[in-house]
């Protein structure tokens, strides 16, 4: 483990901006935390999360395919890929860190997303131990360590500094990179750290929330439970929980008449919108309930069903605060429990 004192922190953003795109969270004119670039003078947020999560620079909001060209009968199909620039993200927490995992599993299995990969390969994830977790955190449920979250690098806040510690060949090489900044140190301060949070995230609210009574192989059962209309009655469809989740991964493809050609471009959609799987000859989900029904069956049946029992949830409490009805994945969980979530 190498030792970062606090005075140093600047420099060492300053050390790999030189080379390569930092990014960190930084407090908006609102006060919340969003991911911006980091440049000389920018302050890191303290906040305990982001609005959004570091999806974004994985599986961005908008993203251009691929552009036509058309002459009469001609088409020229233009291929608008560019190689992606190297770039660190300082400041990710175990939840999002452990969102990366998921949307692996749908981008880099066949056939493998070039878009997602070319930024994967680019990307440096430096995540960072939570400190204050919120009363909307329940990571803990599945099987995510607030205390020592995954990523290229781990960092932790001790009292005189940071703690960092290299946990791949990325991770490695620039902390080689940028050795002259960093001294020796064990790993004392980083247990007492951990114990401290680990104690915290034991006493919050969700702490005893479990998967109980969800999880792989239970379609059948779940599909048509009472407790759908109940809890999707007073949803109003709007996304918000679709679009602030680390893991979400629905998208549509369109394409745009530019005036000089076509450009095709996808960008995030929601299994919330009425729209969602419409096609021609109309729509397979025509209810809000059916489509309420269709968004916690995967994250809480259907993803797991397919990836060995990883659920496609990593407790952020992003929904859990942003919803306008206060309806979420917690209260779904506790409603289709058979016991230990009461």
């Amino acid at each position: 483990m190498k030792k970062l004192s606090l005075a140093k922190l600047y420099d060492f953003f300053a050390a790999v901006a030189k080379d390569e795109a930092l990014y960190c969270p930084v407090n908006n004119e609102t006060g919340k935390a969003e991911y911006k670039r980091w440049s000389e003078g920018v302050e890191l947020s303290q906040q305990l999360n982001t609005l959004r999560s570091a999806k974004d620079f994985f599986f961005p909001q908008t993203e251009n395919l691929m552009a036509f060209k058309m002459e009469g009968k001609k088409i020229d199909v233009i291929d608008t890929r560019e190689e992606c620039e190297d770039f660190v993200i300082f400041g990710v927490r175990a939840c999002d860190a452990a969102s990366f995992d998921i949307l692996d599993r749908v981008y880099l299995t066949d056939p493998v997303d070039s878009y997602y990969k070319n930024r994967r390969e680019h990307g440096t994830v430096i995540t960072r131990a939570c400190g204050k977790p919120a009363e909307t955190c329940f990571c803990g449920t599945f099987g995510i360590d607030a205390a020592d979250p995954k990523g290229d690098i781990t960092v932790w806040d001790v009292e005189d500094g940071y703690v960092f510690r290299a946990n791949t060949e990325k991770g490695e090489a620039l902390m080689a990179k940028h050795a002259a900044l960093f001294e020796e140190t064990d790993d004392k301060a980083v247990k007492a750290e951990q114990e401290k949070l680990r104690a915290i995230m034991a006493k919050l609210p969700l702490a005893g929330l479990t998967t109980e009574g969800v999880g792989e192989g239970l379609t059948k059962e779940l599909f048509d439970r009472p407790e759908w209309a109940s809890l999707s009655e007073a949803c109003l469809g709007c996304g918000t929980c679709t679009f602030v989740c680390p893991t979400c991964q629905c998208y549509d493809i369109r394409d745009f008449d530019t005036g000089h050609g076509i450009q095709r471009f996808r960008c995030w959609d929601s299994c919330m919108y009425s729209d969602f799987t419409k096609m021609a000859h109309g729509n397979s989900r025509n209810s809000q309930l059916e489509r309420f029904r269709q968004r916690f069956m995967h994250k809480l049946v259907y993803f797991p069903d397919n990836n060995n029992g990883i659920f496609g949830c990593v407790g952020c409490g992003r929904c859990l605060s942003r919803c306008p009805i206060s309806m979420n994945i917690v209260k779904v969980m506790k409603a289709l429990a058979k016991g230990g979530n009461k």
